[in-house]
């Protein structure tokens, strides 16, 4: 059985903007959580909603067994479990990050996680497999209406230097622990209640979320009259889906197969009419202006590249706990609790080595210990390994990279973007990752198909070391790129602040 785990935790700083007049400004710290003692609404807020959107990537898929028998799922429609909701998450959070500069951010959020939570009592009590799979697609439109917004609702609230660095360093974390923490979760559940659990769970914290935003924040008002480029959002969304489609036909059909070609090509035509679209539009979805910075473009573009490569690790480290170790899905979530931790710690970590070294030298060791992570793995898994030498060790290393370079590339990447654009870089950040994930994922998967000759322990470790060796080349291309095309800073002021 194929089970897609994925993770991530984009995110994004909003710089100083010196391209824009002071009235399209709001000061720092007079926005949505301007009211006395609800600074800390604000950043419980914004780290609660990013924690259940990058939860549900992940949590569903130890439970993917039992929803495939309660359900009665074909192994073609339960892929599709994970990719509905990676899919149209990705493809619509450019226009979740628009919706929060022309509606205001408060508005968007309580709108997202109103969808989101909704979407998460369909799921958990679908009755048909279409049902599920309807709930999943609207779950993940509210997650990228959602995710955004709790960005920006930390960066226009709280004032710029260190506190600010701290607020999104400890939102950073509990986004990447929130897709750490699926495996165990989603196992915890599952084991002691149903399947269901895993998307009834966003229920109560959802209410208690938005009961919280209602009553203790104050509204922003967006800049209004910006029209909403609903087109483009469903050509992003369609072109993404299509390629992975193709991308995932490989595993059974071949590249040359029309059922391969087909939606690989129109996948990549509607990508094209996109681009085409966004050119022209009065109000894009994606301002193509913003990749004329070099910055943005180039921490983009590795930030899609790293997500290609690390949103797999914890795919296979599940398959390979469950399959070839023959760990129970319990014994497989708490095996994820050290990856989970080291996560976190990468993430802390990092501001404090972006003022001591520079945001690219910091996302450079990121890189570097993830592509290590990743070739230990390569060489070690086997079917004779265990869970000390051949998860613990490789996965710390992985993760420890993986929480390193997240922050830095998302304050590369918005730097010198115009603060009326926060919402935008900040969705676009995420979506690059989410993205790159997405289609990365779906190849690796076929590489490691190619090496898997049966299901015996022996027969599926090849497969999955052999999906880690691409992996480290993936992310050794990703160092290249930081280290060639980002540009550099001054280290006296990455030491300011």
């Amino acid at each position: 059985m194929r089970r897609r785990l994925s993770s991530m935790g984009g995110m994004a700083e909003r710089p100083a903007d010196a391209d824009t007049h002071e009235t399209d400004r709001t000061e720092p710290g007079k926005g949505a959580g301007d009211r006395p003692g609800t600074l800390w609404v604000v950043v419980l807020a914004a780290c609660a909603g990013q924690f259940l959107v990058v939860l549900d990537v992940s949590v569903v898929n130890v439970a993917l067994p039992s929803i495939r028998t309660g359900l009665g799922m074909g192994e073609a429609g339960l892929q599709w479990v994970v990719n509905t909701y990676t899919l149209t998450f990705a493809g619509f959070m450019l226009l979740g990050g628009r919706a929060g500069d022309v509606f205001g951010r408060k508005r968007v959020f309580l709108a997202g996680l109103g969808l989101f939570t909704a979407a998460s009592l369909a799921g958990g009590l679908a009755q048909e497999p279409w049902q599920l799979l309807a709930a999943r697609a609207v779950q993940g439109v509210g997650a990228a209406v959602l995710a955004p917004s709790t960005l920006t609702l930390l960066t226009t609230s709280v004032p710029e230097g260190p506190a600010r660095a701290r607020a999104i360093g400890t939102w950073t974390a509990v986004g990447a622990g929130g897709g750490a923490a699926g495996g165990f979760v989603g196992g915890v559940l599952t084991d002691a209640l149903s399947w269901r659990w895993v998307l009834l769970v966003n229920v109560p914290v959802g209410v208690l979320v938005l009961a919280a935003v209602a009553l203790r924040l104050r509204g922003d008002r967006g800049k209004g009259g910006g029209g909403m480029d609903v087109p483009g959002a469903v050509l992003v969304t369609g072109g993404l889906g299509a390629v992975a489609y193709g991308i995932v036909q490989t595993e059974t059909a071949g590249w040359a197969d029309a059922a391969t070609l087909l939606p690989l090509l129109g996948g990549l035509a509607l990508l094209g009419v996109f681009v085409a679209v966004e050119a022209r539009v009065g109000a894009p979805l994606m301002p193509l202006r913003l990749f004329r910075l070099p910055s943005v473009s180039a921490a983009n573009a590795a930030m899609f590249v790293c997500g290609a490569a690390l949103v797999s690790s914890w795919y296979f480290m599940s398959l390979y706990m469950q399959n070839v170790l023959l760990f129970t899905p319990l014994q497989a979530g708490l095996g994820f609790l050290p990856h989970s931790l080291s996560v976190v710690a990468g993430s802390k970590l990092a501001p404090r080595l972006m003022h001591w070294a520079g945001a690219r030298n910091t996302a450079l060791t990121g890189v570097a210990l993830a592509a290590c992570g990743f070739l230990w793995y390569s060489l070690v898994m086997d079917a004779d390994g265990g869970y000390a030498g051949t998860v613990l060790g490789p996965g710390v290393t992985t993760m420890l990279g993986t929480g390193l370079l997240a922050t830095p590339l998302a304050s590369l990447a918005t730097t010198g973007a115009p603060y009326r654009d926060a919402g935008v870089v900040s969705a676009l950040v995420n979506t690059s990752r989410t993205m790159g994930g997405s289609l990365g994922l779906a190849v690796l998967s076929t590489v490691a198909a190619s090496r898997i000759t049966g299901d015996a322990p022996s027969a599926l470790a090849p497969g999955y070391a052999l999906a880690f060796r691409t992996g480290s080349a993936v992310l050794a291309c990703s160092l290249l790129l930081i280290l060639f095309t980002l540009p550099g800073e001054d280290r006296r002021t990455a030491r300011k602040g």
